[in-house]
């Protein structure tokens, strides 16, 4: 609803710890010449990875960083989102205006658990940034930039981060990147990620809920046939027996 509306919708999220060490997957490798993985690694530290994600379209934007601290996190979020809205100006509302803009920004806040004190004064809405329910997404100052910005952070409840888009696309990413290899070094670690975000974005492919992987799931489920009264579902029909069966079954008993 808010792409139609005019307000971006993105998501943001932070993943890792990775490891230097080896990671299992498919390569490219003549038949029966398997590449092979050592059983030990040297460990040379962790990377992780900061992560913007846009639904809509598909893009995603990341960094590779070797700690996800509220200084690292917020400098680089408020850079991306300052390139961002670039394109649309920073408009307040009028006088008049003042409480109707304040219902706009109420309204994407409403069911929500968790709701954060908005700005006495508050530019129309340009953005909303799905984020996961962490302390350090809460620190006033960030949350004071992003109401000025005109972005309204949106926290996903708890047990409940599976909701937030970024977690598929950087799973995803991940499979690209370190499946099947073996980073010495977090500066590899961070280099695969950038490559293979890089290679994503030349040809990137939306996300939207209840899209191609559901209606997949949905003729695979109804395709199948159900056991009994529970939920269970088999891929080949069970033999019934017919009703003469069961009654010549009775009369023998």
């Amino acid at each position: 609803m808010g792409e139609a509306l005019g307000i971006q919708v993105w998501c943001e999220d932070e993943a890792g710890p990775y490891k230097t060490a080896p990671y299992p997957g498919y390569s490219w490798h003549p038949e029966q010449q398997p590449l092979g993985q050592p059983h030990e690694y040297i460990r040379n530290g962790t990377a992780k990875l900061l992560t913007l994600f846009h639904p809509a379209t598909g893009t995603v934007r990341i960094k590779g960083v070797t700690n996800s601290t509220n200084a690292t996190l917020h400098e680089w979020f408020k850079s991306q989102l300052t390139e961002i809205l670039a394109d649309q100006p920073l408009v307040m509302p009028t006088a008049l205006d003042v409480w109707g803009n304040r219902l706009i920004w109420e309204s994407w806040r409403e069911d929500l658990t968790i709701k954060v004190s908005l700005s006495a004064e508050l530019p129309r809405l340009r953005l909303l940034l799905v984020m996961d329910n962490l302390v350090g997404h809460k620190n006033p100052e960030w949350l004071r930039w992003c109401f000025s910005q005109g972005i309204l952070p949106i926290y996903t409840p708890l047990a409940g981060s599976w909701l937030n888009m970024a977690e598929s696309i950087q799973r995803l990413l991940k499979r690209r990147a370190l499946n099947g290899t073996y980073p010495k070094t977090t500066g590899e670690i961070v280099d695969q990620f950038v490559a293979a975000a890089r290679h994503w974005n030349r040809q990137p492919t939306p996300f939207i809920w209840a899209g191609k992987r559901h209606a997949r799931r949905q003729r695979a489920y109804f395709s199948s046939h159900s056991v009994g009264a529970s939920a269970t579902v088999t891929r080949r029909p069970i033999c019934r027996r017919d009703a003469k069966w069961q009654a010549a079954t009775q009369m023998t008993h």
